[in-house]
C-alpha cells in the first residue's frame, strides 16, 4: 500500500481563523486529542498581543494558560474541533490520518494528513467544497521513507523521562527569558524569584536540558539523512 502525504490550507468562518485574520502578526499551533486542545500562540507585534489574547479568551473553555507576557502564550482548553463545521471532524470521518499541529495564520488553517487511498482525499475535498470552504492543495506526494521523521516525534518520547522539578525549571526559565537572545534573566535571578538555592535550580535545569537533547538527537540524525530538498518539502509552508 502506498501512503500519500497531503498538505492543504483552508479558510472559512472559524473562531481561530477569524482571529488570525484580524491580527496578521499572529500565528497559532494547535494540538488536539478530541477532548482537549493545546494551543501555542505567537504574536510578533507587541501592539497586537494584548488585543489578540483578549479575543482568544472570549472563545471560552480555557482550562489553563501561561505566558511570557510579550510574545508567546500557551493555552489548554476544551476541544471544539468536533463541531459540525470543523475541518477536523471531516478528516475524522474518512480513512485519513491527521498529523498535528493545525497552523492558523492570516485567516488560513494549514492541515497535514496521511492518505491511504486517493479516493479518501477526493472525498475530503468534496466535503469541504460542499460546505463552501475555500481551500488549496499545497503538496500531495507519496512517502519515500521519511514517515518516521514525520510521525514518531511524540510528547512521550521527548518528555517522559523528565521529573516535575525539571519540567518546572525549564518552563520557568523559558517564561522569564532565559532562552532569549540576549537573555532576559540568568540562573541566579530565576532562582531568587523561585526562592530556591541557585545550585539546586541549575541542577534541575541542566538535567532537563541534557535529557531533552538526548531524546532529540535520534530524530536530528534521521532528519539529517534527508537531502536539503527533502527537508524543505517536510515543512508545512
Amino acid at each position: 500500500m502506498t501512503l500519500f502525504e497531503v498538505v492543504f490550507k483552508v479558510t472559512h468562518d472559524c473562531p481561530f481563523g477569524n482571529i488570525s485574520r484580524r491580527f496578521p502578526s499572529l500565528k497559532m499551533f494547535l494540538w488536539c486529542n478530541r477532548e482537549h486542545e493545546v494551543i501555542e500562540v505567537i504574536v510578533e507585534k507587541q501592539e497586537e498581543y494584548t488585543a489578540a489574547m483578549e479575543e482568544i479568551s472570549k472563545i471560552g473553555g480555557i482550562i489553563e494558560e501561561s505566558s511570557d507576557r510579550h510574545k508567546v502564550h500557551l493555552i489548554t482548553k476544551r476541544c471544539f474541533c468536533t463541531m459540525e463545521n470543523s475541518v477536523g471532524k471531516n478528516i475524522d470521518a474518512l480513512n485519513l490520518l491527521h498529523v498535528s499541529p493545525v497552523i492558523y495564520e492570516k485567516g488560513w488553517e494549514y492541515y497535514r494528513v496521511i492518505a491511504f487511498r486517493h479516493e479518501d482525499v477526493n472525498r475530503l475535498l468534496q466535503r469541504l467544497e460542499d460546505k463552501g470552504f475555500v481551500f488549496e492543495i499545497l503538496r500531495k506526494v507519496p512517502f519515500d521513507g521519511f514517515i518516521a521523521s514525520s510521525l514518531t516525534l511524540t510528547a512521550d518520547a521527548l518528555f517522559s523521562d523528565l521529573t516535575e522539578k525539571q519540567m518546572d525549571a525549564l518552563l520557568t526559565a523559558y517564561r522569564l527569558g532565559y532562552y532569549r537572545l540576549p537573555r532576559k534573566a540568568d540562573v541566579k535571578t530565576i532562582s531568587n524569584k523561585k526562592r530556591v538555592p541557585r545550585t539546586t535550580f541549575q541542577e534541575h535545569l541542566k538535567k532537563a536540558e541534557n535529557k531533552l537533547i538526548a531524546s532529540l538527537v535520534p530524530y536530528i540524525q534521521l532528519f539529517k539523512q534527508a537531502s536539503p530538498e527533502k527537508r524543505k518539502s517536510l515543512k508545512i509552508k
